[in-house]
């Protein structure tokens, strides 16, 4: 494969990436850890921080298209185009169960993809494991039939095809088009505008928020980070890219529009090695990966924080086990992670990416409740007892049926 333009795109990825890497370890960005401040402390200040990453991400990416200098809509190139956040077929199904997994996963392994990866630059070993066994979850759920065969085939039967209602995105400007009857462009310009603006004036209107350093660090990097990737793939860089990648057999693997995602870049590695060093697969997403791991290393090592951290015990190694597993699978299944679809995803404001969103958190909260339950009552609890317990916390049964006390 010569395409001298991927290789420039991908240079300019591992710089954007490296950076990113940086920060997030030298501000300690963490979606799992946001979650788990909210839950468990009552404190929304890494949440926030997330949340600004987000709606800088939609800010931008709003005026990157409006200004005409990406093309939101030139996504495939061949059958392994960009992820599908605005497809017209709404797989909601898969959002949740998927989001669902993801979040349960990132909670016993103690951060999603995007952290493992800055873990392991940290100089945390225990990460390896989560980092291979995700990458097997994923390769088994992109590049065999195990997606399909225990997932796709029946949650596929609950797809919703927008265009049977004339409406050929799931983006909220062509939803919202079909019921107000306006232009679906126009609208989903208006909503990226109120939603980014307005998210930015509530997140800035806490002087907490305003005064955290690294909570403002890691957001501003981290949305800006989503945007450049936006811009290098969907703007002229990636349209000439597609031009020329059309004259060549070797197409490489995933070319399209898109933005940065941590579920993949391990199952691009197993395929990578599998193919033989098949450069097809150096992608996009595996470089992005690699720009985290080295941007987190290199900080690591300036601020001389690097120590290495093993398992503590049995349980501990297999609850890494269990965790990138179970990341792997549910990240692909809902096609992406707290930042592939919690950042990425919502900055096209895709309504499927939303409910990802809200799926992953919510997976994360409900195991944060069930494992406390369990740490707290310790042999007075069971699996079934937390559960009850910790859905009467999230009020979505009633209080008596619960059969632990509330902590």
């Amino acid at each position: 494969m010569e395409l001298e333009i991927y290789q420039n795109l991908l240079l300019l990825v591992l710089i954007t990436t490296f950076v990113m890497g940086w920060v997030v370890n030298k501000t300690d960005f963490c979606t799992m850890g946001a979650v788990s401040d909210w839950i468990n402390m009552g404190s929304t200040l890494r949440l926030r921080s997330w949340a600004l990453a987000i709606c800088l991400a939609i800010l931008i990416t709003n005026i990157l298209s409006l200004s005409e200098l990406i093309d939101m809509s030139f996504v495939e190139s061949n059958d392994t185009a960009s992820p599908p956040y605005n497809n017209p077929i709404f797989a909601w199904s898969r959002y949740i169960l998927g989001g669902f997994i993801f979040g349960v996963g990132m909670t016993i392994g103690s951060g999603c993809g995007n952290k493992t990866l800055v873990r392991i630059g940290g100089g945390n070993l225990k990460s390896i494991v989560i980092l291979a066994t995700m990458g097997v979850g994923a390769y088994l759920m992109i590049f065999t039939d195990f997606g399909y065969d225990v997932f796709l085939q029946w949650t596929s039967t609950t797809d919703i095809d927008l265009t049977d209602y004339n409406i050929y995105s799931q983006d909220l400007g062509a939803l919202s088009s079909a019921v107000i009857q306006t232009n679906a462009y126009s609208n989903k310009v208006i909503i990226g505008f109120l939603i980014s603006i307005i998210g930015l004036w509530y997140l800035f209107s806490s002087k907490d928020f305003r005064s955290d350093k690294h909570v403002l660090q890691s957001g501003i990097v981290i949305g800006i980070c989503v945007a450049i990737v936006w811009y290098l793939t969907a703007g002229s860089l990636g349209q000439e890219l597609l031009e020329e990648a059309e004259m060549i057999d070797d197409i490489p693997y995933g070319l399209g529009a898109q933005s940065l995602t941590f579920t993949s870049p391990p199952a691009h590695l197993i395929q990578l090695i599998d193919t033989g060093f098949d450069l097809v697969y150096l992608t996009l997403p595996l470089v992005a990966g690699s720009g985290i791991l080295f941007g987190s290393l290199a900080q690591s090592i300036f601020s001389s924080s690097f120590r290495i951290e093993w398992f503590s015990s049995t349980g501990d190694f297999i609850n890494h086990l269990v965790s990138g597993f179970l990341m792997g699978v549910g990240g692909v299944l809902g096609m992406g992670c707290t930042v592939g679809q919690g950042i990425t995803g919502v900055s096209t404001l895709s309504a499927g990416s939303f409910l990802a969103l809200g799926s992953i958190i919510f997976g994360s909260a409900f195991t944060m409740k069930i494992r406390y339950y369990q740490l707290v009552y310790e042999d007075d609890a069971n699996i079934f007892t937390a559960i009850m317990a910790s859905l009467a916390d999230m009020k979505l049964i009633p209080n008596k049926w619960r059969f632990l006390d509330r902590v």
